[in-house]
């Protein structure tokens, strides 16, 4: 009799642990709307700083979405990026994906109007995720939901940046690794590329494809030969400050155009032409070059939330900075 009950005590036990586990874990998770009591005003607030810098400069927009992207793909989404090197660290902030990063004031601007009204509430981190979104809204693209609650690390490295960055000239492997490593699929890779739509690159982040590519002063055969021919006239061998748009023609509107860029072979990086090389990319590229990005907008806000939610920091773990650029 004695060992029954003690083994009934013994899985009741195991059972409420159980609950209380997943309660906790259900409890920490994001949420859509998470500040709406503390602070009702944030997102408006998030909204309209977003929106004043954007009217006055729109090219801000794809920074602010590349910004969030290069949060989230190291540490997670946690704010990390924002941090300053000090002397004893040299943070992601400086490594070399991370130095033309553009928007930190955008950051700065709202943190600053939000802990005006919301002293101590909100973190960096969300902030990142909640600005990248209206950006995107505000130059015609798609708007989505933000599950909210993130919470700012107190760790930048910069030897991260350059280890979990996917750079311009990956290759399909490469791309689905780091994708598949953060949780993200293949479409979601395909899906993300497509914020290519908008913004600017520098000729060094492509240069390669137009004067050496495999180091005896070739092209790349991926790479439409008229569209060099372009390219060329923009970007000399040795050119490090001329930039280009990524979408010619729309790289400050939010558009389905990317795909059929990409499908003509007139992708810009390496990394946008290696999308042709696997069965579900191309697919998805073909499918929305040939459809006029019938449900590209759609799947963007999915696959946007999904990134957002990469390693985040909930609950008690990590901090509410008062100052997006420091650790408290």
């Amino acid at each position: 009799m004695i060992l029954p009950k003690l083994l009934s005590v013994f899985f009741f036990q195991l059972l409420c642990v159980q609950i209380l586990f997943l309660d906790g874990t259900n409890a920490q998770a994001l949420q859509v709307g998470f500040y709406k009591r503390k602070c009702p005003s944030f997102e408006a607030i998030v909204m309209n700083t977003t929106a004043s810098f954007i009217s006055r400069a729109p090219s801000l927009a794809p920074a602010l979405l590349r910004m969030h992207f290069h949060d989230c793909f190291v540490r997670g989404c946690d704010g990390s990026v924002l941090i300053n090197t000090t002397s004893g660290n040299q943070a992601e902030k400086d490594a070399i994906p991370n130095q033309t990063l553009r928007g930190f004031q955008v950051i700065d601007a709202v943190k600053s109007a939000v802990e005006k009204q919301c002293p101590n509430l909100v973190s960096c981190a969300d902030i990142v995720a909640l600005v990248a979104r209206d950006a995107v809204t505000l130059i015609n693209g798609p708007s989505w939901s933000v599950p909210l609650g993130r919470r700012d690390g107190r760790v930048s490295n910069s030897s991260e940046a350059l280890a979990n960055l996917p750079p311009p000239f990956a290759n399909i492997t490469q791309l689905k690794a780091s994708f598949r490593s953060k949780g993200l699929n293949d479409k979601d890779l395909a899906v993300l590329s497509g914020g290519h739509t908008i913004g600017i690159s520098h000729c060094t982040s492509f240069s390669n494809r137009l004067y050496n590519f495999t180091g005896r002063g070739d092209t790349d055969p991926s790479l439409d030969p008229n569209y060099i021919v372009q390219l060329k006239k923009k970007c000399s061998p040795t050119d490090a400050t001329s930039i280009v748009e990524m979408d010619p023609g729309s790289a400050k509107i939010f558009d389905t155009s990317y795909y059929t860029l990409v499908y003509k072979r007139r992708g810009l990086f390496q990394a946008d032409a290696a999308l042709l090389n696997d069965n579900v990319t191309s697919a998805y590229v073909k499918q929305q070059a040939n459809s006029g990005g019938s449900n590209f907008l759609k799947d963007f806000a999915v696959s946007m939330v999904k990134m957002g939610n990469i390693g985040v920091l909930t609950g008690s773990r990590g901090e509410i900075r008062k100052i997006c650029s420091a650790i408290n």
